[in-house]
């Protein structure tokens, strides 16, 4: 009889135990399921453009850029530092792969990071331009956090970035982020380009002869407090950060 009411104590035990590890692992993969986002990127400058010290107008028009994911500092720029020959690349001729190129050598995670390079409703690669708009995806976990890079194109190396801490896709409930993030956007100049006036210098993107060949700076990452554009960000373009429902 002892032996029996023994082997039953040890059974309902072994039950108790293995419903709370079934309770524990699934605690976890609720704790790690993953999120899908899309980032929308939307110039929405006026399209009569901006004007210059002369009367000529310009349009204002964002590069292609990159995105990359982490849960501490992202490490594409530290303010007052020099810039990396791959910030450069972005800042100067709005060119990603450098930075890229930079994660993949500190073996980041390929689904943790990418470049976004054509225009909502083309077929290649390219700026946009008012009216014109970037789409991106990714699947995050909670604590993680979303830094981009792209380029003032009508600069000499001027570029769009959060400040290096990123922007947290999730709350301190887990709660995904979701909505117009544009606030959180800086515009930084790289310091590795003398500064012509914007939207007509002749060393700048659209109008220079080949890529890095303005007048070297040789200053520090910094942000871009003196350019008229600083606090103009949201007349220019707009980020929106959207989860997707059921996930």
């Amino acid at each position: 009889m002892k032996n029996r009411r023994l082997l039953i104590n040890l059974l309902l035990l072994a039950a108790l135990m293995f419903a709370q590890f079934v309770v524990a692992t699934a605690t976890r993969a609720r704790t790690v399921k993953a999120t899908k986002f899309t980032v929308r990127v939307e110039n929405i400058s006026s399209a009569e453009g901006q004007t210059a010290a002369d009367g000529a107008k310009w349009p204002f028009a964002l590069s292609p850029g990159m995105w990359v994911l982490h849960d501490r500092k992202a490490s594409l720029f530290i303010e007052g530092r020099k810039a990396s020959s791959g910030l450069e690349a972005q800042a100067e001729d709005g060119n990603p792969e450098g930075l890229i190129a930079s994660l993949e050598k500190m073996h980041h995670a390929s689904s943790l990071h990418g470049l976004f390079n054509t225009p909502v409703g083309t077929m290649g690669p390219g700026p946009i331009g008012p009216g014109g708009a970037y789409e991106f995806s990714f699947s995050a976990t909670a604590g993680m956090k979303l830094s981009l890079a792209l380029m003032f194109g009508q600069s000499n190396d001027l570029f769009y970035a959060p400040d290096p801490h990123g922007i947290a896709l999730f709350d301190a409930k887990g709660l995904p982020l979701s909505g117009n993030v544009t606030s959180r956007i800086i515009l930084w100049d790289a310091g590795t380009e003398v500064n012509q006036e914007l939207g007509v210098g002749t060393d700048q993107a659209p109008r220079q002869k080949a890529p890095n060949t303005g007048a070297a700076e040789n200053g520090v990452v910094t942000r871009a407090r003196s350019e008229v554009f600083y606090s103009k960000t949201n007349e220019l373009f707009r980020v929106i950060v959207t989860p997707e429902s059921g996930m």
